[in-house]
């Protein structure tokens, strides 16, 4: 009774599937036209990727820090290196530049040389007066203007590293950003319709070029390169598979056939992100595109089949049910170790891979449905195929490779082992020099301009990447003690020997600006004033900055005192360096700040994606070793069998070795673009083995236990679509590498490089590696029957009550 059920269920689908074509095709357009109404709901990031778990120390520091001051990814700086600058020209561009944006609501603050403050000691007042530094009658003169220059290098040091260059004589100006519009549309519509034009008019006028840097600017170029490149991934992805498939079948209405899937699949996957209201990131962007190239393999295995069928018995009804009742079945492992795959990033704990994870395992899932239905529902339509369309089944060149493995795998397996073991310890020596990078700016694109620009701030000012430290005095007021503010001095003194790390900003720089200022402007006196000077200075320096709007320094203490922060800019620096200067940091914090008095946290941005990529690393190992886990275990429930589950493994697991080497010995490192390669290539590649481990057990079966007789016959089978489904793989993840992401092309190129290997592992070594361990059991000849589950019972009783009502 179970035999039968399991014999019939898939009969069963098959028969319910053709009777109700009509019905069920008008219910995949309910469908389709549901979720594109779920379009809507889909909208781009406006955040960087949190590589961290929310529950994570250092995602914790960083939300207490943005409790304390708020968002700090909100400074966007324009920068200029031209001699021509200090001109009346240049300099009116400038000023009108400046003062337009400054008119805007999303501007909170712009500290500029056209409208910059000195401080100014007032007796009479007992305070500090914020005074123009230039007189802007007087900006006509080209003489006062160099007079101005002079005194900006040379009298002003608060300036120096946060508006200037002393060495280089570079200029920027910075530009903070409102806080309640940083993480929403706004920015990216103040970005591109004002700051970019802004600029462009600017270097127009007057021939000059600037530089533009900063989070929310390379977060909203970003995200404009991120969406152009959706509709590119998408269009390559559906011209190379269609092309291949098409030179593969030479047939039009196969190839319009699997288009028109794959399209449909696209929307559904754009739909499956609007309904679950997610946002389209780095990595969701791929989703549709890998749709296509996933989608693409079960058209081949499904169209492949059909085709065999009718050049056999040109019985369209049996072809069909056939298609349906044995690959179906197949197929389905196939697609739900490729959705394991791709599940197993859910577990990482980091919600950007989690949505991306579920996201694409359903919509695997979604696809095969889609193709499983479809593709015998149209072709029920349809006239058989004319005999050209079958002639690629029987083409010269497969059957001479096909010939060739079957040569190797007779004759030559010392040989394929040997092999093997070459690249096994050419990968392991490779592993040894993989690295670890953190660097967010290298997953951006290298051809975009706001790259070369973060060159120049780097050279110039060492960095845009904010990096925060924020100091807990553990009492009201605490700030402004003398011992605190030496203590801060003394760490900020560290921070400008270290040389990733740019000139650091914090109220240390205001006090000391105040005893400048109480001495007259002179800038010998540029430091924190003595104990005796202390009390009247910083009296000076509080009256100075009472409800002051152009307050640069009203960020870096909280509204109680209790807190201060000191902000530096790092270079695009890789996890080992990155570590470094954390220790280097640490150990002073440690040293000069008591525990029992002070509570000291390094955060910011740069820090927490830096943290982020070790965090993902060691997760996603242990991700790509459970879904080689479940995987096994699924293989396990299919073939009942440990010698089998060994072969299938075992061979799919040399491809992901020879990539890690590969990784090792062209220095690219291991980062979250890169990591995701491993579980999605193996979740892909086992495809293969399972089509043939499932040809292999029923070719036994039919051979009466010769398995020599069973390998070969089902390497001649499987091996086509093998060789198909592998080359519109490698391509098709090769179009990742037409992206400016750096992440992205790594993806892509790996995969594909992944997939290469693995198809040459699927044809050559498991048929051997399947001999191999049968004949450890010594049965090569009259093995008895296995226990081979749901594919035993789908293929017995083959030509029974097969004919289905049309």
């Amino acid at each position: 009774m179970k035999k039968k059920l399991k014999v019939g269920f898939w009969e069963f689908i098959a028969g319910k599937i053709l009777r109700n074509r009509v019905i069920i095709s008008i219910f995949i357009v309910i469908i389709t036209i549901f979720l594109a109404l779920q379009w809507k709901n889909v909208g781009m990031t406006y955040n960087e990727a949190n590589l961290l778990p929310k529950n994570h120390s250092a995602n914790k520091d960083y939300q207490k820090f943005l409790k304390t001051f708020g968002e700090e990814g909100n400074l966007v700086v324009i920068g200029i290196k031209d001699t021509t600058f200090f001109t009346p020209k240049a300099y009116k561009a400038w000023d009108e530049m400046m003062t337009n944006l400054k008119k805007r609501n999303e501007v909170e603050l712009i500290v500029s040389l056209n409208d910059l403050k000195k401080l100014q000691k007032n007796d009479t007042l007992e305070k500090f007066e914020l005074v123009p530094l230039i007189d802007q009658k007087k900006t006509v003169d080209p003489k006062y203007l160099s007079e101005i220059k002079q005194q900006l290098f040379n009298d002003l040091p608060f300036y120096e590293g946060l508006l200037f260059n002393k060495e280089s004589g570079s200029i920027r100006c910075a530009i903070y950003i409102n806080k309640k519009v940083i993480n929403s549309p706004i920015r990216k519509e103040f970005i591109l319709n004002v700051l970019v034009p802004e600029v462009a008019k600017f270097e127009k006028e007057t021939n000059i070029d600037l530089k533009v840097s900063g989070m929310p600017y390379i977060r909203t170029i970003n995200t404009e390169n991120m969406k152009d490149e959706i509709g590119l991934f998408i269009g390559a992805a559906l011209f190379i598979t269609s092309l291949i498939f098409f030179l593969f079948f030479r047939s039009h209405r196969a190839t319009f056939i699997s288009i028109c899937i794959l399209i449909v699949g696209v929307m559904w996957s754009f739909g499956t992100l609007g309904l679950f209201h997610y946002k389209i990131t780095i990595l969701t962007a791929i989703i549709p595109p890998l749709i296509i190239v996933i989608g693409i393999t079960n058209c081949i295995f499904l169209i492949n089949k059909y085709q065999q069928e009718i050049k056999i018995h040109r019985n369209q009804a049996k072809a069909l049910q056939r298609v349906i009742s044995k690959i179906g079945v197949s197929t389905l492992m196939t697609n739900l170790t490729t959705a394991i795959g791709f599940a197993t990033f859910m577990i990482t704990g980091n919600d950007l891979l989690y949505e991306f994870g579920l996201v694409t395992s359903i919509n695997v899932i979604i696809v095969y449905l889609l193709t499983l239905i479809v593709v015998p529902i149209v072709y029920s339509f349809m006239p058989l195929p004319k005999e050209k369309h079958l002639n690629h089944l029987s083409k010269n060149y497969l059957s001479s490779i096909l010939n060739s493995v079957e040569n190797l795998v007779r004759n030559k397996r010392n040989l394929i082992y040997g092999i093997y073991a070459f690249l096994l310890i050419f990968s392991i020596i490779g592993v040894s020099q993989m690295k670890v990078s953190g660097s967010l700016i290298s997953e951006m694109p290298k051809s975009a301009s706001f790259f070369k620009d973060i060159t120049f701030f780097e050279k110039e000012f060492k960095g845009v990447m904010p990096l925060e430290i924020m100091i807990d005095t553990k009492r009201k007021k605490g700030v402004m003690k003398s011992s605190t503010l030496r203590k801060m001095d003394e760490l900020q003194n560290t921070i400008d020997s270290i040389p990733e790390l740019s000139k650091p900003v914090s109220i240390v720089n205001l006090v000391k600006y105040s005893k400048q200022a109480f001495y007259n402007g002179n800038p010998e006196y540029y430091e924190l004033p003595n104990s005796q000077e202390q009390a009247f200075i910083l009296s000076y320096a509080k009256n100075a900055t009472k409800n002051s709007k152009d307050n640069l320094m009203k960020s870096y203490v909280d509204s109680t005192g209790q807190y201060a922060r000191i902000t530096t800019f790092m270079k695009d620096v890789g996890t080992d360096e990155m570590e470094k200067v954390e220790g280097k940091l640490k150990a002073k914090i440690h040293k000069i700040f008591p525990s029992d008095r002070y509570e000291v946290t390094i955060t910011g941005k740069a820090l927490v994606f830096q943290k982020g990529t070790s965090y993902l690393v060691n997760n996603l190992i242990e991700s790509l070793i459970f879904a080689i886990l479940l995987i096994a275990g699924l293989m396990a429930y299919m073939f009942r069998s440990v010698k089998m589950i060994f072969a299938s493994v075992v061979t799919n697991i040399l491809p992901l070795c020879i990539t890690s080497g590969l990784m090792g010995y062209f220095g690219i490192p291991l980062k979250p673009s890169t990591i995701l390669v491993f579980s999605i290539a193996f979740g892909i590649s086992v495809d293969n083995a399972i089509q043939f481990m499932a040809k292999y057990r029923h070719d036994l079966i039919q051979n009466g236990g010769k398995i020599k007789k069973a390998v070969i016959s089902a390497l001649h089978e499987t091996g086509i679509s093998t060789f198909y489904t592998s080359v519109v793989l490698i391509f098709g993840f090769a179009i990742f590498t037409l992206s400016s992401f750096g992440g992205t092309i790594a993806l892509g190129g790996l995969i594909s490089v992944t997939l290469t290997f693995a198809m040459f592992a699927n044809l050559v070594v498991l048929p051997a590696l399947v001999l191999t361990v049968e004949k450890w059991s010594g049965k090569q000849d009259d093995m008895e029957e296995p226990s081979i589950n749901i594919y035993r019972d789908n293929y017995e009783e083959e030509d029974s009550n097969e004919t289905i009502e049309k």
